[in-house]
């Protein structure tokens, strides 16, 4: 609304009553209206189908304005501010005369300070609440007030396990909501962050992650669901509703998502990002595409990232066989495809395909790559590939036109600008802090327990805590500051005084001298130090009665290594640092010792296995670690996750995923291929009891489907939660098939001495593979299904196939 508008509503709209003139006026300004909206361009009219404004605006557009649409802004923001971080529409209006698609990371302070991750960089704090919704506001108004056709802005930020931005609530990282197996759960979450992100006016997530992860060395493996396709896409599934909802146009609370990353990101040549994805057609399509067909056609979904790495030698931004003919012709996929950051530039730097910019956006652009992140640096070339005749105006047209869908999509055109004064009460509400708390305590594995836990607080005589990282608690990657952080020390602390016993704490080991994810320099903590901390401890213990070590890694230790200088995968999967040393000293003492890991990779934690009373794995617990932990280690909540990940002895048994070939496994001479603990396990302070799966009908048709239903019941003292997972194989194939594969879960809570059924229906999508003909389809045949608690500890029965 104009500001002379908004002058003439306070001037007769002021004192009581209604006056004539005012009747006057108002029947004049709704003729004004009805005037004014005859004279709207088409594409602003609401009314009309989104098809029809599409058409009427790419018909306005000129081929610059067009190309602008698929460029975004980042790392060259300081040249549309000012000195002091704030958006100057004089400035934008010179640098870009033809408007501008995309914003990255608004929240961010990039332009002002040098940045060069998502989220806490460790110097500089990022903008709150409010301050973001007044930045984007001012972007928007300055889109669609001051550019000649007034197209608003996307505004991307990152979402991993919550929004990442300032003061917004941080949940469990992605692989810890994986173990909780519990999809329902991760839709609440995802609409938190969809929530919060758009009381600042962000509108478009750079997440979930669906790639499936099968390498433990690899420090982006915490940003996954883990090694099964059918969990990634179940939890991805989950993350896509909770931000989007299930219907379009979106609801103002909610965003648009991005999957992320197209693909064979997960397992990468040595275990170091963006390496090769060494793999075939089939193993692509049985194992890795699953994740992204499954929500591509279940859900709204509109964006799709590819992943840095190649395939066969072409890096997925160049590959047209992925990004055109698998993700749209065979899966009808109709939204955008948004490049990773850099990776477009990265076809000449880092792949050696091409040999400039030019080149780098002709291979994309025919590609299939809609949008270049994080800033355009070979996009603009795009005009110069049309004029040369390399490109054709109509192969611009088609991603401008999905670009422009998903602007009208989210109600952009109708409402650009949210209430600032607002965003700030809506972010970390109390409902939301409550779920990170849930969240936290359903993410929990217990992978051992001799009885020690849960703790007897009037058994417990001197606990003392030890470890770094129970008091400097460590969130993950892709992590903002949110308003509070509460440590394990806390949680246990407040333990202590309501129950009465006492509670010690040292160091006793730092990882590294600070854990910030964005910081470039890792600098590891000096045996000086630690030969002090280490000894300062063992002397405390021997005054304490129980013992608990909270060990594992933090942001510096397992992390996306995104540059050369900035690197994050290891060669190693033991405790990093002296946590090895700590342990061994403090287990000789003989006192009963509890190890509680906040991690974002499988460790290989053998001798802590062998010697510890308890160990649990917390993976990162979000900003509620420390009351969750104490939920946990006092019974108030009993451990029901498991584990999304098969966990190795060492990194020679790599890769260890449970849904191998019948050949592979055969031994070794000097040690076991079997892993430490396997997928899907994760203890209870209950027991249940798991029967053999029941099938409906003994056969059924190729077409056909069956009910299976298993009985669980709690046979131990408390209520629990038990995740029922469902494994079939296929006995016989025409090509070699895994030994098992998740095909359903479910979890649930039982109460001591309650039963349930659990029934899951088997279709042709649990049974189907690709042939040698690469079509794929269900043979006829014997299939064992199996049933458990675990990948390992099943029952079985026989599905015969005619």
């Amino acid at each position: 609304m104009s500001d002379t508008l908004n002058t003439t509503r306070r001037a007769f709209t002021a004192g009581a009553g209604v006056s004539t003139l005012a009747l006057t006026l108002g029947a004049a300004s709704s003729a004004v209206a009805k005037a004014k909206k005859a004279d709207l361009p088409l594409y602003k009219d609401a009314g009309q189908p989104i098809e029809a404004r599409i058409d009427d605006l790419l018909g306005r557009m000129t081929l610059e304005e067009k190309v602008m649409q698929m460029q975004c802004v980042w790392q060259a923001k300081g040249a549309i501010m000012d000195d002091q971080g704030n958006f100057d529409p004089r400035k934008a209006q010179a640098v870009y005369p033809n408007g501008l698609g995309m914003m990255a990371r608004p929240s961010d302070r990039v332009g002002v300070h040098a940045v060069t991750g998502a989220g806490d960089n460790g110097a500089t704090p990022n903008r709150n609440a409010f301050e973001t919704a007044t930045y984007i506001n001012a972007v928007q108004k300055w889109a669609v007030e001051q550019t000649r056709l007034g197209i608003p802005l996307i505004m991307h930020e990152e979402s991993l396990h919550g929004y990442v931005a300032r003061d917004a609530t941080s949940f469990p990282q992605a692989i810890g909501l994986a173990s909780s197996f519990d999809p329902d759960m991760a839709q609440k979450i995802f609409s938190v962050a969809a929530r919060e992100m758009r009381a600042r006016g962000a509108n478009f997530a750079l997440a979930p992650v669906v790639d499936v992860a099968r390498e433990p060395r690899w420090g982006r493996i915490e940003e996954t669901y883990g090694e099964d396709p059918h969990l990634c896409g179940e939890m991805g599934k989950a993350a896509v509703l909770g931000f989007m909802g299930d219907a379009l146009p979106l609801a103002n609370d909610k965003v648009f998502a991005t999957l992320k990353h197209m693909t064979g990101h997960g397992q990468p040549e040595n275990g170091t990002n963006v390496g090769p994805a060494d793999l075939g057609e089939r193993e692509l399509r049985e194992d890795f595409f699953p994740p992204f067909e499954k929500i591509i056609k279940e859900t709204n979904i509109r964006a799709v990232m590819p992943s840095y790495n190649e395939i066969d030698g072409v890096p997925s931004h160049a590959n047209k066989w992925l990004l055109t003919t698998i993700l749209r012709g065979e899966w009808g996929f109709k939204g955008v495809t948004v490049s990773d950051y850099f990776a477009i530039n990265e076809l000449i730097t880092r792949h050696h395909l091409v040999p400039d910019l030019t080149e780098a956006a002709f291979r994309a652009i025919k590609a299939g790559v809609d949008i270049e992140t994080p800033d355009g640096a070979a996009y603009p070339h795009l005009i110069d590939l049309i004029k040369a005749g390399r490109v054709s105006e109509d192969e611009i047209d088609a991603p401008v036109r999905r670009i422009l869908e998903l602007k009208f999509q989210s109600g952009l055109f109708e409402n650009p600008y949210v209430d600032a004064k607002l965003a700030d009460k809506l972010t970390a509400t109390p409902d939301a802090v409550a779920l990170a708390r849930e969240a936290a305590t359903k993410t929990v594995v217990l992978l051992k327990n001799n009885g020690i836990l849960p703790f007897q607080p009037k058994k417990l005589g001197k606990l003392l805590v030890l470890g770094t990282h129970a008091k400097d608690t460590p969130i993950g990657g892709y992590s903002d500051v949110p308003r509070h952080v509460v440590s394990i020390l806390d949680g246990v602390m407040a333990e202590g005084k309501a129950q009465g016993f006492e509670v010690a704490y040292s160091e006793a080991v730092r990882i590294t001298e600070g854990h910030v994810w964005g910081q470039d320099e890792v600098h590891f903590t000096p045996d000086s130090v630690n030969d002090k901390l280490i000894a300062d401890a063992v002397e405390a213990a021997k005054s304490a009665d129980t013992i608990l070590m909270v060990l594992g890694g933090n942001e510096q230790t397992s992390r996306e290594a995104w540059a050369d200088n900035h690197l994050g995968d290891v060669q190693s999967l033991e405790l990093p640092g002296r946590q090895n040393d700590l342990a061994e000293k403090i287990f000789a003492l003989g006192k009963p010792t509890v190890v509680f890991l906040l991690n974002g990779r499988p460790m290989s934690v053998n001798r802590i296995n062998d010697k510890a009373d308890a160990l649990v794995e917390g993976w990162y617990m979000g900003q509620e670690t420390g009351w969750a932990a104490a939920d946990i280690l006092f019974g108030r909540a009993n451990p029901g996750g498991k584990l999304p990940v098969s966990i190795a002895h060492n990194v020679g048994q790599l890769p260890i995923y449970y849904n191998y070939k019948p050949t592979a496994r055969r031994g070794y001479l000097d040690g076991t291929t079997k892993p430490l603990f396997p997928f899907g396990y994760g203890l209870s302070y209950t027991t249940f009891d798991i029967s053999a799966p029941r099938l409906a009908k003994d056969t059924m048709g190729v077409a056909d489907s069956v009910e299976v239903s298993i009985d669980v019941k709690n046979t131990g003292p408390v209520v629990g939660d038990e995740v029922v997972q469902l494994y079939i194989r296929d006995d016989v194939s025409s090509v070699t098939r895994p030994i098992k594969e998740l095909k359903h879960f479910k979890r649930i809570t039982l109460k001591p001495g309650e039963q349930q059924t659990v029934t899951f229906t088997i279709a042709p999508p649990d049974l189907w593979f690709y042939n040698t003909d690469m079509q794929r389809v269900v043979e006829p045949g014997t299939f064992t299904i199996m049933a458990g608690a675990n990948s390992v500890d099943l029952k079985t029965a026989t599905l015969t196939v005619a």
